[in-house]
């Protein structure tokens, strides 16, 4: 005899069970108003029981929504990535709504085929990293066919949009203070990707923090790195190569500094006694160096989880999503690759 397939629990079976209607069952198990708790309580109970799983492909033909979030980034630092997937992923796990991964490189040079594809993907809306976040030209794009975004960091016209941000200029000014409090004054600086408005606000904090201390930033011991360890390697080599090398170095970002650091060790250096390094993120592979890096606390998994919630919100009718900006708090982070110079 041959097996007996199952069929597929649906809303009408968990109504039966509810003693409610199909519509209130939907209702309730899609968080809509005007579902007493009570209700709202005894149908997701009666789903449990029954197993139900919502046929994703179905909903979205009724209702006309892909429930899909994406996620543009362009950054690639791999640290960074996974914290901000992992903070959208943590808000969409228990929901309806599911993440769309779609990296874009050289955002600041072609915004306009970025949002071609954003439009072009079958997406409720969309969630913005750095640089795309900063970009007017995708900005207009999406608010001319009336599409949802939420921008993660930016630093730019920030009535536009969900916006998540944190004071990075306050952030740089608090990295760059502790390294000249310790007594560096030779202090070598590796700048992220310039088209990323990051950079910028980060070395505007710098140079905020050298100007209260009295002290001169020297061009001459600022390189550009693009946010990689192997170009900062390389950048990293440049700065202590140099006759009169830096005595701490200032990264924009931990990848930056661990490579710095290996650099450093690669010449015969130790990190803190000769080379104080900070950096700028506290991704993990901050706290997995040798020594543990100093560094910034910006909390990407949050404000990637903040920034979907209220993308959501937003979608959902919610009319505060789009309050004012959503400001994170940075912290400084001091571990044992800063000390004072020898």
């Amino acid at each position: 005899m041959e097996g007996k397939i199952s069929r597929r629990t649906t809303i009408v079976d968990i109504a039966r069970v509810a003693g409610v209607t199909p519509k209130t069952v939907s209702r309730a198990l899609n968080d809509a108003p005007h579902v007493s708790e009570a209700v709202r309580r005894k149908v997701k109970e009666a789903a449990a029981a029954l197993d139900y799983h919502p046929n994703r492909a179905a909903q979205s033909l009724i209702a006309r929504r892909s429930f899909l979030i994406g996620l543009t980034y362009e950054r690639p630092s791999p640290s960074y990535v996974v914290e901000l997937q992992n903070g959208a992923l943590g808000r969409l796990d228990d929901g309806r709504y599911r993440l769309a991964v779609l990296p874009f490189n050289h955002v600041a040079d072609h915004p306009e085929e970025l949002g071609k594809l954003l439009l072009r993907a079958g997406l409720d809306g969309v969630l913005l990293a750095p640089p795309a976040c900063d970009q007017p030209v995708l900005l207009d794009m999406l608010e001319r066919q009336k599409f949802p975004y939420a921008r993660i960091t930016p630093h730019n016209d920030l009535t536009r949009g969900i916006v998540v941000a944190m004071d990075e200029v306050a952030a740089g000014e608090a990295v760059a203070h502790h390294l000249l409090s310790l007594g560096h004054r030779r202090i070598g600086i590796i700048l992220g990707d310039p088209s990323h408005a990051a950079c910028i606000s980060r070395m505007d904090g710098y140079r905020r923090a050298f100007a209260e201390a009295g002290v001169s930033i020297d061009d001459r011991l600022i390189v550009t790195g693009d946010f990689t360890y192997d170009i900062g390697y390389q950048v990293a080599r440049t700065l202590l190569d140099r006759a009169e090398r830096p005595t701490a170095i200032l990264a924009q970002n931990d990848d930056m500094a661990v490579a710095a650091i290996a650099a450093a060790r690669d010449l015969g250096l130790s990190v803190p006694q000769q080379l104080s390094v900070a950096g700028f993120d506290n991704s993990e592979v901050s706290r997995t160096a040798w020594p543990p890096l100093t560094t910034v606390n910006q909390p990407v998994q949050q404000m990637a989880w903040d920034a979907a919630d209220r993308l959501i919100a937003a979608l959902d009718g919610k009319a505060d999503a789009a309050a004012a900006p959503g400001a994170h708090a940075h912290e400084l982070l001091i571990r044992a690759s800063t000390a004072p110079p020898a």
